[in-house]
């Protein structure tokens, strides 16, 4: 496999795979600034001082910024792929209509966790101490989008691999 592969094809295939090695480190990157703030919201010393308070607001405000770019991110990446990838992969090899449709789908269901994990982050940057609910909204997060992105990558990069001029 991969013999019919062209030499813009398998740029494609690369540009596809970096952005999505960027999202899944970012996301790394995102589990691991919620366990810090975790970490420090559950020390009781943190709430006794004013220091420490302003730190865990300071640390609240980091990682709702963080997490708000990448929500911006993912979805200008998703964007991209709906409206000129998946249109342009189905034109040249209609087989792929379901594979593009179920992403899609995906797309909408990830954007709704994104909105719930934004909401999560405000209440938290606006002094909430609901650590737990972002938590929570990060791991379905992850636990939608890694799969999600193998099975893109899965479905997609051969049929990419065979292009002959760019998609996007």
């Amino acid at each position: 496999m991969g013999d019919d592969y062209t030499r813009i094809g398998r740029a494609q295939q690369d540009l596809l795979r970096q952005v999505h090695e960027h999202l899944r480190s970012e996301l790394a990157g995102i589990v691991a600034a919620v366990d810090q703030v975790a970490a420090g919201a559950a020390d009781p010393a943190a709430t006794r001082s004013m220091v420490n308070a302003l730190t865990m607001r300071q640390n609240y405000w980091t990682l709702g910024s963080f997490c708000s770019g990448y929500c911006r991110t993912l979805t200008m990446h998703h964007g991209i792929e709906d409206a000129a990838m998946f249109p342009g992969l189905v034109a040249r090899e209609p087989a792929i209509t379901a594979v593009a449709e179920r992403l899609s789908a995906e797309h909408e269901v990830i954007h709704d966790v994104l909105v719930e994990l934004d909401g999560a982050l405000v209440a938290l940057v606006d002094g909430g101490s609901d650590v737990p609910a972002v938590r929570e909204q990060v791991q379905r997060l992850s636990d939608l989008l890694l799969p999600h992105l193998a099975y893109e990558e899965e479905q997609l990069l051969p049929v990419i691999g065979r292009l002959t001029e760019r998609v996007v």
